[in-house]
């Protein structure tokens, strides 16, 4: 073949390949990307014993719900160490695991599996580091996105500390910005509560976060490694003076008043048992 017309085939090849390019890049839909069953319309038709027109139904396409599922699971910002989290690879099968550990993962799936919106009813898991709470987290977080459920998931110091930042005049983000997202999606997974040393502040803004979620009947699951005991001089509980000697609690975290309030906007799951990360040096463990 002459010199002249391989060039012009390697012409007409990188034309075609540079067309194709600029069709992604405009977001324009090739016919290798249209989804053969809706042809790319977002909808498919049902299965009817008619062929009349009038009997005709249509239904969302499997592509678009896999979209949105996407759109949902990156929105959720889920930490890069915890993306490989599912309920299904969450095991307490190995020797010396702790009986609470199977019991928190059965509660897990169910709670996932039984969600209602309208119930508002959500968790507070408590356990050692290690033993897995943010990975039944997550695991729940994945299930109910699959459903197309929003959720958020936050670190509780990162959370506090971004709405600390907003407070700062040089930073494009207000108290609001952040806050907003928090209290109006349908679920909010807060890990580590009371991670940061308690002062008025941090008091005020838990409770501002738990009690507006209360009262909005949204679903939150927290995770948290104090245990679920009263606030030193509480109800009969150990005088601030011996509770120097003990672990802090959860109540001496975040208030008697808070902790009173999670009962009620959570059912809780108790995860007993070592640190499993430690043991087996495994990052599915938390």
């Amino acid at each position: 073949m002459p010199l002249a017309g391989i060039r012009g085939q390697g012409a007409k090849s990188e034309d075609r390949a540079f067309k194709k390019e600029g069709f992604i890049k405009l977001g324009i839909k090739t016919a290798a990307d249209v989804c053969p069953l809706c042809e790319g319309t977002g909808w498919r038709t049902l299965p009817t014993s008619s062929n009349a027109p009038k009997d005709r139904r249509v239904t969302r396409c499997d592509c678009q719900l896999r979209a949105r599922n996407q759109t949902l699971l990156a929105a959720a910002r889920i930490p890069k160490r915890y993306e490989h989290c599912e309920l299904a690879s969450y095991t307490a099968d190995f020797p010396g695991a702790h009986p609470s550990l199977a019991f928190a993962h059965l509660s897990a799936s169910r709670f996932a599996q039984e969600y209602d919106p309208r119930d508002g009813m959500g968790l507070l898991i408590i356990g050692k580091i290690g033993t897995g709470k943010t990975h039944l987290a997550v695991g729940i977080t994945k299930d109910l996105i699959n459903r197309g459920v929003p959720c958020l998931f936050y670190d509780y110091r990162e959370l506090l500390k971004e709405i600390q930042n907003s407070y700062n005049s040089t930073v494009q983000t207000t108290e609001l910005d952040v806050l907003r997202p928090v209290f109006e999606i349908d679920v909010l997974i807060l890990d580590e509560l009371g991670a940061v040393k308690p002062t008025e502040w941090v008091w005020d803004t838990v409770s501002l976060i738990l009690n507006t979620r209360y009262n909005n009947n949204r679903t939150t699951i927290i995770t948290t490694n104090f245990e679920d005991q009263p606030a030193a001089g509480a109800n009969g509980a150990a005088s601030p003076a011996r509770a120097a000697t003990r672990p802090e609690t959860l109540g001496d975290r975040i208030g008697e008043r808070m902790r009173s309030r999670l009962h009620e906007m959570c059912r809780v799951i108790k995860m007993e048992g070592d640190d499993f990360r430690q043991k087996f040096r495994s990052a599915s463990f938390r």
